[in-house]
């Protein structure tokens, strides 16, 4: 009775909670001028939705507290590091293509292409987030460990692999130089993989129950939009037009899942 009613409550609640969130975000855009605050929000916004079940439905308190804490540290990681990125330096390049093409439409425009958009990605993915609190069965087992370890995995590979981009950066001897050592060796995207890692993590915590199965769609949007959306392809286009000898670097290493690197032909 419990999964009946929470099920739909969990989903309503971070549904109306999202949507407050991506409005008063837009709001704040509009008069910062900046839709970039967005970016923040997006990793900020699932600790919202995590706390958000915690306090709307009654599950299983072991799973419900695992679940919420690895939202919380992975969220308030990447949020506090894209601010901490991007603070001082304006609004992205994307955004500003955006409002040179809508012109003053831009900040109504911006409302559904920019901010309903990834409101509604927000809600899709966190459903592992959402759906895993509902049940107090089973009890967290072998599946939430597994889990557990791969969430590990993944904060790891971004959390390392931001903090070396942000070391090899700072030197200016790099500028112009595609960085490949560390974990970037193994793969030019440790940050997306590791943030594969997170959602499939928190995809098999939730799935030990069989309604947090349907979570699983969650993890494979997000992976879908890092892999094949906004992630990857977008950031590889844009690196190949700007950085020297980086298609040189992405014919010799693994495109995704890391591995050593091929010996070039």
């Amino acid at each position: 009775m419990i999964a009946l009613v929470g099920a739909p409550a969990a989903m309503v609640t971070s549904a109306i909670a999202i949507f407050v969130l991506m409005v008063a975000t837009w709001l704040v855009s509009l008069k910062l001028k900046n839709a970039s605050i967005v970016d923040i929000i997006w990793g900020f916004g699932f600790v919202v939705v995590a706390w958000t079940v915690r306090f709307t439905v009654d599950g299983n308190s072991t799973r419900q507290l695992l679940l919420v804490a690895a939202t919380s540290v992975w969220g308030l990681r990447l949020a506090t590091y894209l601010w901490w990125r991007n603070h001082g330096h304006g609004e992205d390049y994307r955004y500003k293509a955006m409002r040179r093409k809508h012109g003053e439409r831009f900040g109504l425009v911006s409302l559904y292409t920019v901010f309903g958009t990834q409101g509604l990605l927000m809600w899709i993915v966190s459903l592992p987030v959402q759906l895993g609190q509902v049940r107090h069965t089973p009890d967290v087992g072998i599946l939430a460990i597994i889990g557990g370890v791969l969430w590990t995995i993944g904060l790891a590979f971004e959390a390392i692999g931001d903090a070396q981009l942000t070391a090899f950066k700072s030197d200016p001897a790099n500028s112009g130089i595609v960085m490949n050592t560390g974990l970037w060796r193994y793969t030019p995207h440790p940050n997306y993989f590791g943030d594969c890692c997170v959602w499939w993590g928190l995809g098999l915590i939730a799935a030990e129950t069989r309604l947090g199965l349907w979570g699983l769609i969650g993890s494979a949007v997000m992976n879908i939009l890092l892999r094949r959306v906004s992630g990857v392809t977008l950031l590889e286009r844009s690196l190949k037009k700007r950085r020297a000898g980086y298609e040189e670097y992405i014919k010799v290493t693994s495109p995704f899942i890391p591995r050593p690197p091929r010996k070039a032909s």
